[in-house]
């Protein structure tokens, strides 16, 4: 099974989990980390993520993920946390959500010689971001960037 076979799998099983949990299913990955890989799930919730949540989620994944369909995967450690404060924005959904929020706009390339930028998103499409950057509208291809988060000031 491949990283984003496992990654679609594993979002189906946690769905219903979390639902049950009273918390969302924010994202999930499979990423190389240092020797071996982390499965990670992360939740959401209105109120603020509990330990008790991630504790929860964990415990009813786990033994799942012990299923033949997975027998393949190399050694990982399954972590379940929350998205945090300065959450990645991996897909269309988020993107939506985090609309007339601050964002931060990291770059694979330096662009106007700055490695990322942040604003306030105001529009996005499938290859284009547009944030609101001190006071004016900036267009971003969504080819020269390499990741966006929610931008909190602390």
């Amino acid at each position: 099974m491949k990283g984003k076979d496992v990654v679609r799998r594993v979002s189906e099983l946690a769905l219903p989990i979390c639902k049950e949990a009273g918390v969302t299913l924010w994202d999930v990955a499979f990423e190389k980390e240092g020797q071996g890989r982390v499965l990670s799930v992360y939740i959401d919730r209105g109120a603020g993520v509990f330990i008790e949540d991630c504790e929860r989620v964990s415990r009813a994944l786990d033994p799942l993920l012990d299923a033949p369909e997975f027998d393949g995967l190399p050694s990982y450690t399954l972590s379940v946390s929350s998205a945090g404060l300065e959450r990645k924005l991996t897909c269309k959904e988020h993107l939506e959500w985090a609309l007339g929020k601050p964002v931060t706009a990291g770059f694979y390339q330096a662009v106007d010689g700055s490695d990322s930028v942040t604003g306030v998103l105001l529009k996005h499409d499938r290859d284009h971001v547009e944030l609101r950057v001190g006071g004016e509208p900036k267009t971003l291809k969504m080819e020269q960037v390499a990741y966006l988060r929610l931008h909190v000031d602390f």
